[in-house]
């Protein structure tokens, strides 16, 4: 299995504040590449947990007593800890969107680079793929997915054009998704546009939202006071996501405050916000969107 380098690596281990007898979670586990980080700190007692909804991840399970893979999407945390006897960890690791493996398996409909047909399930135990968005929602709802996750301003004309395309068994590949948008993809923006497209539907058939959102609120509960979180995002609405939790332990409105004007959040953020250095980006052109929050349970 081809794996790039692990962004923002050091970074985020760091930001973890590893005890060598500690307890972790990587809930984004892989290539193995930041799981390996965290072995390499811990000592002979501690522990480490990884997550990965993805089958091909199995290839690369670490050979450590200390460690154990879990095959499933992250938003079952909680139960899956639980049903090994955890009930409390002193770091959680999370390196959202896709990997670089499944940006380069041409058969998984990931990468506007290659003709596949329409899925991007990051796992295949998922019953919606981008076939069952390109091909079965209605207009209303395919206008929403392309502008909420998308950010396409020209979601409405999209949403139309593709459902007066999908006859004679409908839109089945990515190619064909692309020439019926062709002329929404003006040649100098064409890549930026297409990539849109590809991450509003890769979005909803994964529902990576509100994922997110189920894995934040379970981590409160999990963490160890003066445990840490250390999430890598990639766009702006998972970044918002993490940003906002972090600083109000909720995701819409204000958090209540006290008869002081004080406010009572689970989290406490460490640092400021970590991007990759150019040289980082240089190695590595996956890392250029990513950005790192680092926050403490109190």
């Amino acid at each position: 299995m081809s794996y790039h380098n692990p962004v923002l690596l050091k970074e985020s281990i760091d930001g973890l504040n590893i005890k060598e007898d500690g307890v972790y979670v990587d809930v984004t586990f892989g290539g193995g590449g930041h799981s390996k980080e965290i072995l390499s700190r811990l000592g002979e007692k501690g522990r480490l947990i990884g997550f990965d909804q993805d089958e091909d991840a199995l290839a690369n399970v670490l050979e450590d007593d200390r460690f154990l893979l879990i095959n499933e999407n992250f938003r079952f945390l909680k139960q899956f800890l639980k049903f090994h006897g955890i009930r409390k960890v002193d770091g959680i690791l999370g390196d959202f969107g896709v990997s670089s493996h499944q940006f380069d398996k041409a058969e998984r409909g990931f990468s506007t680079r290659f003709d596949a047909d329409l899925d991007m399930r990051m796992s295949q135990k998922n019953t919606v793929s981008a076939f069952d968005v390109v091909n079965k929602y209605s207009y209303d709802d395919l206008r929403r997915v392309l502008f909420q996750y998308g950010d396409l301003r020209n979601a409405n004309a999209m949403a139309n054009t593709i459902i007066e395309n999908r006859v004679d068994g409908g839109v089945k590949t990515t190619d064909q998704l692309k020439q019926i948008l062709k002329k929404y993809l003006p040649a100098f923006k064409e890549h930026k546009i297409l990539a849109q497209i590809y991450q509003a539907i890769r979005i909803e058939v994964n529902q990576e939202i509100q994922v997110i959102k189920e894995f934040l609120e379970q981590t409160q509960d999990l963490l160890d006071t003066g445990g840490r979180l250390s999430l890598i995002s990639y766009h702006s609405l998972e970044d918002r996501l993490v940003k906002r939790f972090i600083r109000a332990g909720q995701f819409d409105g204000e958090p209540e405050k006290d008869f002081y004007g004080n406010i009572d959040v689970p989290f406490k953020k460490v640092g400021g916000l970590i991007v990759p250095s150019k040289e980082e980006i240089a190695k590595n052109n996956r890392a250029r969107s990513a950005k790192l929050r680092i926050a403490e349970r109190k």
